[in-house]
């Protein structure tokens, strides 16, 4: 079984931002704006670096994959002996 780490997640997550933000052709700041965000903080997100849910939640919004990111939570049985949190 793979461990993935928090990190793992989060870096994956900003490679996901940053490759939608570029094939919808927008800039960092062009993001920030739409989303009433500063272009640091789509930066911290593409970067992997900490960011709000609320934040990483309205990127995901933006690019459509909002409902997916729900499915996928709903998919999911948890035995709760196996959860790690860090």
């Amino acid at each position: 079984m793979e461990i993935t780490t928090i990190k793992d997640v989060k870096v994956k997550i900003g490679g996901a931002c940053k490759s939608h933000r570029k094939s919808n052709d927008l800039s960092r700041e062009d993001l920030a704006e739409v989303l009433d965000v500063s272009s640091t903080t789509i930066q911290n997100i593409e970067n992997g670096k900490n960011a709000t849910l609320d934040n990483v939640l309205k990127v995901a919004n933006h690019f459509g994959l909002l409902q997916s990111i729900a499915n996928q939570i709903d998919k999911v049985t948890v035995d709760k002996n196996d959860i790690t949190l860090y």
